[in-house]
């Protein structure tokens, strides 16, 4: 099967939906996985919200099991809803998908798919109005409808950049305003400005040379804490390609162009995330060369072929090569994301290249991994997970005893090698 083929595998190649809670499972096909200055965080994020994950850090999580979980019904009797939901939002723990790769899965083109995801979340939204199933609460309690619209707008700038949620960051607003009990026209205009905020920064630097007394500085020990944390492999390393392995939705508008003074020419990107690792890339005097989206890397989820597109692959000026993802330090203990891993450091050392996860933050997995959790509180779980797996109202039941935060679950997950399933939750003892 060429690349193109796997990007645009439609609906009928294994791709399915369970009508009892699960969003979707089976995705044949995958999208790259999500500028802030050199040293921190993203600008379009103000710092005093800059951690505006709410209340309860696993506010977001929260949010995403009631959103699967109206998927789940959804996709019932419409399985195709549930899938165009699932891969737009990224409730699966993938990456959102582009409306070009949306379009590509079911045949049709780009706006078409938009329409059809539009009509889904119409339907779906109405439904979960009218049936009073749902505890809509988590989203009336995070957005409420008597705040400022700066108010909001910043909430959820904060919550995308978090995510690393960019391509759907329109909708992701959107529906959630929705859901919080907002009207139709209020919440179509603070998700535009959402949408304004997003365009606007991932456009900023597209169409020309910045002076070079305003390039971006980078420290020349950005790169120490970081190269200590690759996963080196033996021997010399190979070439770097000289295009990116990503060819379907390159161009999609949905995504962040910005040019690249080391390459002489723009380079694209899907969030915050990659877009900070591209600068980093670009303005240190320790990397010689570098290439977005270099390889086209194939895993499995269960029987299904899918595909991934790691962030970057850069040169050092010592000699050495190293392949890189960006992934949230939270999402890294999903399950998806460390079949993808494994995935990409096979490639990677394949080729004489070493292999790094680069969250973005100060800590990395191998930091992540010796993160201190209770003993107490992991045998806890431990016990529990015993019995069984536990869906997502036993994990609350344990987060009410225990009172961990969302990085003590995944440092557990990953010391333990647990699989974490999202769309819906599922913990399980492998």
């Amino acid at each position: 099967m060429t690349s193109t083929e796997r990007e645009a595998a439609a609906s009928g190649s294994g791709k399915t939906v369970s009508g009892s809670g699960t969003a979707a499972s089976g995705r044949t096909a995958d999208t790259p996985g999500r500028t802030a200055n050199a040293a921190g965080r993203d600008p379009r994020v103000p710092a005093r919200d800059a951690a505006a994950t709410g209340h309860d850090a696993f506010g977001l999580e929260d949010i995403d099991e009631v959103l699967a979980a109206m998927v789940g019904e959804q996709a019932a009797e419409r399985p195709r809803d549930g899938l165009l939901i699932t891969c737009r939002l990224g409730l699966d723990g993938e990456p959102p998908e582009t409306l070009t790769l949306l379009g590509a899965r079911f045949g049709v083109s780009r706006d078409r798919a938009r329409q059809l995801y539009t009509r889904a979340i119409g339907t779906m939204v109405r439904a979960a109005q009218l049936s009073g199933e749902h505890d809509l609460s988590v989203f009336a309690d995070r957005y409420p409808v008597g705040w400022s619209d700066e108010r909001l707008v910043r909430t959820l700038l904060a919550e995308i950049y978090a995510t690393d949620s960019d391509i759907a960051g329109q909708d992701r607003a959107y529906l959630h305003l929705r859901l919080a009990g907002h009207d139709l026209q209020e919440s179509k205009r603070l998700a535009g400005f959402v949408f304004q905020r997003i365009a606007g920064w991932q456009q900023k630097g597209r169409w020309h040379l910045m002076p070079p007394e305003h390039l971006e500085e980078v420290p020349a020990d950005a790169w120490n804490p970081w190269l200590h944390r690759v996963e080196w492999a033996a021997g010399d390393p190979r070439e770097l390609p000289d295009a990116p392995a990503r060819t379907l939705d390159l161009g999609d508008d949905g995504r962040g162009f910005m040019y690249s003074e080391k390459l002489a020419r723009e380079t694209t990107f899907d969030t915050g995330l990659q877009a900070r690792l591209l600068r980093l890339l670009d303005g240190s005097e320790r990397v010689e060369s570098f290439q977005e989206y270099p390889a086209e890397i194939v895993y499995d989820i269960d029987g299904g072929e899918r595909v991934h597109y790691p962030a970057a692959v850069a040169r050092f000026t010592d000699g050495r090569v190293v392949l890189m993802d960006v992934i949230p330090l939270a999402h890294t203990a999903f399950h998806v994301n460390r079949v993808k891993s494994t995935a990409g450091r096979a490639h990677a050392h394949a080729r004489g290249w070493g292999w790094l996860v680069w969250t973005g933050a100060e800590e990395g997995v191998t930091d992540l991994l010796a993160r201190k959790v209770s003993a107490r509180h992991e045998n806890l779980l431990r016990n529990r997970l015993a019995a069984g797996p536990l869906d997502w109202t036993a994990l609350r039941r344990y987060r009410a005893d225990t009172g961990i935060e969302p990085l003590d679950l995944a440092a557990m997950v990953l010391r333990n090698q647990w699989r974490w399933d999202r769309g819906p939750f599922r913990l399980t003892r492998t």
